[in-house]
């Protein structure tokens, strides 16, 4: 058994903090408790941890990054995050281009962050499945948490802009949502063809690996994230998904504060960032560090991400924190780095907030979390205390 005590134990769950200790044991929680723990307790500890006041939540999550998949500062040979041979790319898996020796993921742990969800780019419209992991091991199939964690799929000036400049479609984005729908379709036919050849299977379809990926997604059993910035982009998703009763998260959301009403009545997720970044493309022209209050005033359920490189993930506390001085409530902003991405992504059975039988994922800081000047004084991952 582990204990660390003397601790303001924001749980993120209702508002409640706790003062007092919290005991975890093989990389769970076993108990939340107000008060003083008995010295006989702290005695027999693995471990015992006087957090000297300090502030203890979750770990954070970021619910869309590309790190591991993009290497830090080198180049081509280890951006494998875009495969632009081919717009229609569903049956690719970010699991298979993680590199978790990229030093990103020790700036992660540094950071407070201990789950992230990361995986393909906005170069198709159809990219591949994203993965969610932990940010700590060597390993990759050992840091999982959910694989695949959603299908990623892009709309607007990306995908424009790389088929542009291949003399290829995708060029308009009445191009982009057809190539999508296409897939879709085929995909949707595909299952019907298996399930009608149930009785014979030499009725069986020829194995089509684009429609196994998707396949998935149309049974609701897998997500999928949209890559949308500008409004008409982020309703096009909208449309998409309700012709295909698809689960859906729009991923950027630039334009959200602009239509909030509108997709308040949709019931939208939305991973909103990055927010520390400069109107570097057209559909950025819009961007506002107002963009997640809008949201929230809205009652719209969403996280605040880095988008990783695009923003390094050693920034997404700085980045809630710019957002609380945009007008977002402060718990909001919590939220929005914990418990919400848990939720979005599927895996709130585990992390997102402190309670027993939960993952022992915890940041241990020394003030206010979204205080610049506050420094985080520990890190644990299932229970391990990391090097920081």
């Amino acid at each position: 058994m582990n204990i660390i005590y003397n601790a303001k134990i924001l749980t993120m769950e209702e508002s409640e903090t706790v003062d007092g200790y919290l005991c975890w044991d093989n990389g769970t929680i076993s108990d939340i408790c107000a008060g003083e723990p008995q010295k006989s307790l702290i005695k027999t500890a693995e471990s015992a941890i006087d957090a000297q006041g300090g502030i203890l939540m979750p770990g954070l999550i970021d619910a869309h990054t590309h790190i591991g998949g993009i290497g830090d500062a080198l180049g081509f040979e280890s951006d494998d995050i875009n495969e632009v041979n081919d717009p229609i790319c569903p049956q690719l898996s970010a699991i298979d281009c993680i590199n978790p020796l990229d030093r990103c993921f020790t700036d992660a742990v540094r950071a407070g962050i201990t789950t992230v969800s990361t995986g393909p780019g906005s170069a198709n419209p159809i990219a591949g499945r994203f993965v969610t992991i932990k940010t700590a091991g060597k390993r990759i199939d050992n840091m999982v948490i959910k694989a695949p964690g959603a299908m990623k799929m892009a709309l607007g000036e990306n995908p424009k802009s790389c088929y542009h400049t291949h003399d290829q479609s995708p060029e308009t984005r009445m191009s982009i949502a057809a190539l999508i729908r296409e897939a879709l379709s085929k995909a949707k036919r595909y299952g019907e063809d298996i399930k009608s050849a149930k009785e014979n299977e030499d009725d069986l379809p020829d194995y089509d690996a684009k429609c196994e990926a998707l396949l998935p997604c149309l049974e609701g059993k897998l997500p999928v994230h949209f890559h949308a910035h500008r409004a008409d982009d982020i309703f096009t998703a909208i449309r998409i998904a309700n012709e295909f009763s698809l689960k859906y998260t729009i991923v950027h959301c630039t334009e959200g504060h602009l239509v909030a009403d509108e997709l308040k009545q949709e019931n939208v997720n939305a991973l909103v960032g990055p927010i520390i970044c400069d109107r570097s493309k057209p559909e950025l022209a819009n961007l506002s560090v107002q963009n997640a209050s809008i949201l929230a005033e809205n009652g719209i359920k969403f996280a605040i991400i880095s988008d990783h490189p695009e923003v390094p993930c050693s920034y997404l506390l700085t980045s809630a924190a710019i957002a609380v001085k945009a007008g977002l409530d402060r718990y909001e902003a919590l939220k929005a780095l914990t418990v919400n991405p848990a939720e979005i992504l599927g895996i709130d059975s585990r992390v997102g907030t402190l309670r027993a039988g939960k993952d022992a994922d915890m940041v241990l800081f020394d003030g206010d979390p979204l205080e610049t000047f506050s420094q985080i004084k520990a890190v644990w991952i299932d229970g391990k205390k990391q090097n920081i």
